[in-house]
């Protein structure tokens, strides 16, 4: 589907053709009807990824992502690697839900509305080093299915003893209903041009990558999964961290790496049909591709127009061309952060500003980068 950076709701036709998408939906196998309220009503969510959606797993897991991040909107340290909320708060706040606890996190912790495997420098396969030699999780995707099985059946025998276990765990009907969010993949292209790799090999890696996701899918699914929401991966090629890290001598109009934003793509590619391949093997689901890729590749390229003065330079750092080092991270007492962080796109040259993650949030919230074209409040529908 492409999308365009407008708002749907100003469009007679879009909406039009939105309500006939409505009329024809299914969900869960029984018929939409007109006079029903058009919406899903989401009890939880279950998220899987990496830092683009951690709100605390590795930080409780290997220490905390200590100051300045969070400064922005929780004014601490919070879990997450920016300076405030991610794409995954927005979206449970949308849904009228609290924002997620990490599943890691045992301190102040509330899994009633559902919660978060996701963490730091995960990928979909497993990494062959650990988080110290290459600064990827060894949480990776397959290990977040586990600790989903975990949960799922401990949750409900330690709700049965009732008290504040009942107050803080999810009732059982909060599974089936519950939307199963997924960003992760990014990691799995970066940690192998980290290791080398020429780009036909990253590429050459994809197809097993995408098998590894869909497996867990499946698995997610097999255990009373319904409803699921996943990101392609973003314009790597336009992060600090890997132009820092791995030279490259093309570069488009944005500044970013050609190559690597090329491997995005195929990945993506490769995704969208993992994604209907998906929805052919469960036809009780409702399997949504969102092409985030497209979105944060149009805030970079265009961040003046959208309200930001810097697109890849990043806002806590330390130094150098994009304000980025490796030895010096956003964290360390050399690194400081800008002034206003709301004028960046970039946080620390990996993540997104709170800023950033809105926006990117805004335009997908509606469906317009959706497969298919419905809101987020509307995942429960299947595809036709």
């Amino acid at each position: 589907m492409e999308g365009s950076f407008v708002n749907p709701y100003s469009s007679a036709a879009f909406s039009f053709f939105l309500s006939i998408i409505i009329a024809g939906a299914t969900t869960s196998g029984s018929s939409y009807s007109a006079a029903s309220t058009p919406t899903c009503d989401f009890p939880a969510i279950f998220n899987f990824g990496d830092s683009n959606s951690d709100t605390g797993g590795l930080s409780a897991a290997f220490g905390q992502a200590g100051p300045p991040a969070g400064e922005t909107f929780f004014h601490h340290p919070a879990g997450r690697y920016s300076d405030g909320r991610l794409v995954i708060d927005f979206i449970a706040q949308e849904l009228g839900l609290p924002y997620l606890s990490a599943f890691l996190d045992a301190i102040g912790s509330n899994f009633t509305h559902g919660a978060n495997f996701a963490t730091a420098g995960s990928t979909i396969r497993p990494q062959n080093t650990t988080l110290h030699q290459s600064g990827f999780s060894p949480i990776s995707l397959n290990v977040q299915g586990y600790q989903f099985h975990d949960f799922l059946n401990r949750s409900q025998l330690v709700r049965s003893r009732g008290g504040v276990y009942e107050k803080l765990l999810p009732k059982p009907t909060s599974f089936a209903g519950a939307l199963y969010t997924f960003d992760i993949g990014q990691n799995d292209l970066t940690a192998a041009y980290f290791l080398n790799m020429t780009t036909p090999q990253v590429v050459a890696v994809i197809p097993d990558v995408l098998s590894q996701f869909k497996a867990v899918v499946k698995a997610i699914h097999d255990q009373g999964g319904r409803h699921f929401w996943i990101h392609n991966t973003g314009p790597f090629g336009c992060l600090a961290y890997v132009l820092a890290r791995v030279p490259t001598a093309q570069f488009d109009e944005a500044g970013c790496g050609v190559p690597f934003n090329r491997v995005a793509r195929i990945f993506n590619r490769g995704l969208k049909k993992t994604v209907g391949q998906l929805r052919k093997e469960l036809p009780l689901a409702a399997v949504t591709y969102v092409d985030v890729y497209k979105v944060k590749y149009e805030l970079i390229r265009h961040a003046k127009l959208h309200g930001f003065n810097e697109s890849i330079r990043a806002c806590c750092g330390y130094g150098g061309e994009y304000n980025y080092s490796r030895e010096i991270g956003c964290g360390e007492i050399e690194a400081k952060s800008c002034k206003d962080p709301s004028r960046y796109v970039n946080w620390d040259g990996v993540h997104y500003t709170e800023a950033g993650n809105k926006w990117i949030f805004d335009q997908i919230v509606g469906g317009r980068f959706s497969d298919p074209p419905l809101p987020l409040r509307m995942a429960c529908y299947r595809k036709e």
